[in-house]
């Protein structure tokens, strides 16, 4: 198993050696990083020029695409803007299983709110909005498996 402090080794190694990819393996456990095209979207923002990406090791790898969401079916939701998972991991809508969930449709949030967590290999990473509104839609569960670049929520911004 690589751990993260092994994954962020890896990423210094890309940076400071300017590598634009690295492919490890270790007994069944294999990692492939790679740098994100400027203009990757994620999480509501923009990931900047040359930032590493941790992605699974397969054959052929490719960079996965976000999902575009289908607004166009759904007139209701013109003009929401989605914040996307920025990462592969677990949902939780709320900071320990007792709390309250951080939002609710209908929650005004602004660009620094927390919005929920996503637990990816052991790590918990507090998820911000990026985008100032209120909280039309949840698209996702409490503890639901998510993917890179799935909608997590639509927000009417302001």
């Amino acid at each position: 198993m690589i751990d993260v402090q092994q994954i962020r080794e890896l990423i210094q190694l890309m940076v400071e050696n300017d590598l634009s990819e690295i492919r490890v393996r270790q007994g069944e456990t294999a990692i492939s990083l790679r740098k994100a095209p400027a203009g990757i979207q994620i999480a509501g923002g923009l990931a900047p020029a040359g930032m590493p990406l941790v992605m699974p090791a397969a054959p052929a790898l490719q960079l996965p695409q976000a999902p575009v969401p289908q607004t166009a079916e759904k007139p209701q939701d013109d003009g929401l803007v989605p914040i996307l998972s920025p990462m592969v991991g677990t949902y939780y809508d709320a900071p320990d299983p007792d709390s309250e969930p951080y939002v609710r449709v209908g929650s005004e949030i602004g660009q620094d709110t927390p919005v929920c967590i996503i637990e990816a290999m052991k790590v918990f990473n507090e998820i911000k909005a990026e985008v100032a509104g209120v909280i039309e839609r949840i698209l996702v569960q409490d503890q639901q498996a998510v993917e890179f670049g799935q909608p997590l929520m639509l927000v009417r911004p302001k």
